[in-house]
């Protein structure tokens, strides 16, 4: 029987074979390598850029002692750690001592730099940590203790997350977190016979502190945008109210100036045949003055509708009703007490002749006043008082509304838009009054007004170089 011998070029286990298992090796390796690549680039960034550098935590509070509560508890922490550190490591685990107390110096003291710069605090506690635990893990002193973080590095360490937490984005919290949970599953491949693994409990205490610490971050931020959100709708709101304001009133302004403008035109029209004898060149100048002030009101019927509400739009058609003055506040309130408000109202004994404009001020500003008592004190006993001042330079609105008598009615209203005062200072705004409101000492409320009897002077306008000069 012949026998057979195998060569290496037989042998399947030959060098081929084992080449091809490197190079399949190696192709694998890569591929992981290029799929962890984009992961490991985004955890070195995020561990690498702290949010907000050197703005102490709780900066912004008003209170002092909530801006100087992380100092002391840093405070705190770094000078209790800091001699019970030492002690642990020398007398527990067998340190020497001037190793021992540069560690427990490099994982206490940089408590205090988290308050303002929590992140760069976290990479030099986490180096003497890892430094820390690879010394113990030479030392007869780790059997039967914690290894590989002592109790004063974690309680240090859930100290330091704390402060991550109220600072840091989600993203870089997991990337700290991840970060822990490695270094301890690579020194559990070089842990010491009969020491006690401590990297599970360093692992899950720090991601339950930073989940907490950042939900409750993430929920204060949140609360602080809200803030800040009705703080700029608020003040919307109170721009959208003026604005509407002054919108109505323009509107309510545009028959009177129209009047006005009609009366021109039809004056400067009619003068030619009113008057004889004027010469060919005024009567063109009247004919000019009556062509612009026909222009005039055309410009103002377009802006009449940019300012027209949307109500009328609806409508279809604008309010043919001629604007109320103090004639109509006898109406006024004889509605108002039919709503079961009474009033007493007292007007001058004899009537006084006002400018429109303030005419309708006055009126609105009473209507105003009596339509907030309606909806905030039904049936409260109200005073208006429309009177002229002594020397008889201004008129003089006042409406006084007492407490409403027992058996009191709920309001109809508990929160108003705004629109009512601020119509109010608008329209005294507009003839240059003045206007007092607010509340009285006995639960009444008390609106004030003093508008001029004629408009306010316009503002000459100085005279140009070419004018002056002498013909």
């Amino acid at each position: 029987m012949s026998t057979r011998s195998f060569t290496p070029e037989d042998d399947p286990t030959g060098d081929d074979g084992r080449r091809s298992g490197r190079a399949q090796a190696m192709r694998v390796a890569r591929r992981v390598l290029r799929m962890a690549r984009p992961p490991l680039r985004m955890l070195a960034a995020e561990l690498g850029t702290p949010y907000r550098p050197g703005v102490p935590l709780f900066g912004s509070s008003p209170r002092r002692w909530v801006r100087l509560l992380p100092y002391a508890v840093a405070f705190v922490f770094a000078v209790t750690l800091l001699p019970t550190g030492i002690n642990i490591l020398h007398n527990d685990y067998g340190l020497a001592g001037g190793l021992a107390g540069a560690l427990a110096t490099a994982q206490s003291v940089p408590l205090l730099l988290a308050v303002t710069r929590p992140l760069q605090a976290w990479w030099v506690i986490f180096a003497a940590d890892v430094v820390c635990a690879g010394v113990l893990s030479g030392l007869d002193g780790v059997v039967g203790r914690p290894w590989p973080w002592p109790p004063t590095v974690i309680v240090g360490y859930l100290a330091l997350m704390v402060a991550l937490s109220m600072r840091e984005r989600r993203r870089t919290l997991i990337a700290v977190w991840l970060s822990t949970g490695a270094a301890g599953v690579l020194f559990k491949a070089v842990v010491p016979a009969g020491s006690q693994s401590s990297w599970v409990l360093m692992f899950v205490l720090a991601g339950v502190v930073l989940l907490l610490g950042g939900a409750l971050r993430e929920r204060g931020d949140a609360q602080r945008r809200l803030r800040e959100q009705e703080t700029i709708s608020e003040a919307e709101r109170a721009r959208r109210t003026l604005l509407e304001e002054r919108t109505r009133i323009a509107r309510e302004l545009h028959d009177v100036v129209a009047h006005h403008m009609s009366v021109i035109t039809v004056q400067a029209d009619s003068a030619p045949y009113r008057i004889s004898g004027i010469p060919q060149e005024a009567q063109e100048e009247f004919g000019a003055i009556a062509a612009s002030a026909r222009e005039s009101l055309a410009e103002m019927r377009r802006l009449l509708g940019v300012l027209r509400s949307e109500e009328t739009e609806r409508q279809g058609a604008p309010e043919k009703a001629p604007q109320p003055g103090v004639g109509q506040l006898r109406k006024l309130v004889e509605a108002t007490v039919r709503a079961g408000v009474p009033v007493e109202l007292v007007l001058p004994d004899e009537p006084v002749a006002l400018e429109p404009a303030v005419d309708l001020s006055a009126y609105r500003i009473v209507q105003e006043a009596l339509a907030n008592v309606v909806r905030h004190a039904p049936g409260a006993p109200t005073r208006v008082s429309v009177t002229t001042t002594g020397d008889g330079t201004r008129l003089t609105v006042l409406v006084v509304n007492e407490p409403p008598a027992p058996p009191v009615s709920a309001p109809l209203e508990t929160s108003g838009t705004g629109h009512g005062l601020v119509g109010m200072r608008e329209r005294v705004r507009l003839v240059d009054g003045t206007l007092d409101t607010g509340p009285l000492p006995d639960g009444g409320f008390r609106v004030a007004a003093q508008l001029p009897l004629s408009a306010p002077p316009a503002t000459p306008t100085p005279p140009s170089a070419k004018d002056s000069e002498t013909p």
